[in-house]
């Protein structure tokens, strides 16, 4: 089996290894790495390892290939490539690495949260990349994976050909999700979940939306038939570890990205894709589109018709014709609509790497006036509208964006204190019920 170690900790008086299970699909000099969110595990990325190699086929599980060793390796390769890092000379094929981060799957499980935080896990990729001999790669992530892609873009800059975030969010009071009854509802039956049948039937509300599970297929329904394919993957794969699970929530938790690092980000040169499902419930629209603002003029935000998992939801079927993606990007005194036709993650990434390719400007990246993508993926409906505001109107709006924050945070805190008041109740209930004197009827002789 394919692993690679990244890293070791101490666990009482010996250190113990950090390996990450890997797996690679698809050759080729383009080489891109994708890295999944929380509690995911490398195989959740079958839809995009499909549309962008053709084949789930792993391509092989040795940690070297002869056309990596000839030339010193990709990384040797790399050296006399174009600037994006893909080989112009090569076969124009894609190779894919996902894997499992750790605390998930067949990876370590590093027994204290300690041990996670989105730029440890950075670094784990990196330590990837270098057992892969990959100098350069596009780097894709979702959710926590997007998450940890930003850290290591802020990292290792200069190992990047493009950044691609799918439903990305910030760390701290960002991760909460949409705060309403259904998502308070699955929190709890989350939590409680412990068999695979239980776990599966919480992930599908969480991961897409109810016309997409609702749909028929065949004589089933899209519901049921993922709902075997999650109960199989859960069950092969096992349920998460509590330890695991905490420790990647601790990484998202404390995840924090500064100025200084999205400034790096930003002026590296390569191109950026923030990709996001509009009813999306757990990493909220609003801050992805924030990122994207702050990460201008290198990052173009797409925004799809589908839920937290929208590489998943038709990933290679066009939109209803009275559907379209709107993207809304605001910078200082720009307000830039464009609009977007089609709902095909893979689309949108083989924009990138085609855009990262031919040296596109990140100007022309993030807004392509009168327009079309090879792909077809995107079209730029009328020009770009500009508006302009007032030194008072910006004050306004500056005030009642921290009004409203400050609103946010504490709304999440009381929910917060609610839910631990709550689960104290619970917890002292069922002391009571323990303690409670059983009655016994007496017994006539």
């Amino acid at each position: 089996m394919p692993y690679c170690e990244v890293d070791r900790y101490a666990d009482g008086d010996k250190w113990e290894g950090v390996r990450l299970f890997y797996r690679r699909y698809g050759r080729g000099a383009t080489k891109v790495l994708l890295i999944i969110g929380l509690a995911g595990t490398h195989d959740s990325w079958g839809p995009q390892i499909k549309g962008l190699t053709g084949s789930l086929e792993p391509a092989d599980d040795e940690p070297t290939r002869p056309d990596e060793e000839a030339g010193a390796g990709a990384a040797g390769a790399a050296e006399a490539a174009p600037a994006d890092g893909d080989d112009a000379g090569g076969d124009g094929g894609i190779e894919v690495c996902c894997f499992d981060n750790r605390g998930v799957g067949r990876s370590s499980v590093p027994p204290n949260k300690s041990y996670y935080s989105t730029e440890i896990m950075a670094k784990d990729a990196l330590s990837l990349m270098d057992h892969l001999g990959w100098k350069k790669a596009h780097v894709f992530g979702h959710s926590m994976g997007a998450m940890i892609s930003c850290k290591l873009a802020a990292i290792a800059p200069h190992r990047l050909c493009s950044l691609a975030l799918l439903n990305v969010t910030g760390g701290g009071f960002q991760c909460f999700p949409k705060v309403d009854g259904q998502m308070l509802s699955l929190a709890f039956r989350f939590l409680r979940a412990k068999t695979p049948e239980e776990r599966a039937l919480v992930d599908l509300e969480t991961h897409y939306t109810k016309e997409y599970l609702d749909e028929t297929v065949g004589s089933s329904t899209r519901r049921m038939i993922l709902y075997q394919e999650y109960v199989k993957g859960i069950s092969s794969t096992g349920m998460q570890s509590n330890c695991g699970f905490e420790g990647q929530i601790n990484a998202c938790w404390t995840h924090k990205m500064t100025t200084k690092e999205l400034d790096t980000i930003r002026s590296a040169g390569f191109l950026i894709s923030v990709i996001h499902g509009r009813y999306d419930i757990i990493a909220q629209l609003c801050h992805a589109k924030r990122l994207a603002e702050r990460l201008l003029p290198a990052a173009r935000m797409v925004e799809l018709h589908g839920a937290h998992l929208v590489s998943h939801e038709r990933p290679d079927e066009e939109f209803p014709e009275n559907g379209y993606m709107r993207v809304g990007m605001e910078l200082q005194t720009k307000l830039l609509i464009m609009r977007y036709l089609g709902n095909n993650v893979k689309n949108a990434l083989m924009d990138l790497i085609k855009a990262s390719k031919s040296a596109m400007k990140p100007e022309e990246w993030s807004a392509q006036p009168e327009n079309v993508s090879e792909t077809g993926a995107l079209i730029s409906t009328g020009p770009i509208t500009v508006t302009m505001r007032t030194d008072e109107g910006a004050n306004a709006a500056n005030a009642a964006v921290a009004v409203y924050n400050l609103l946010g945070k504490l709304q999440l805190s009381f929910l917060y204190l609610i839910g631990v008041i709550v689960m104290g109740f619970e917890h002292m209930r069922n002391i009571v019920k323990v303690m409670k004197p059983v009655r016994v009827a007496a017994i006539e002789s």
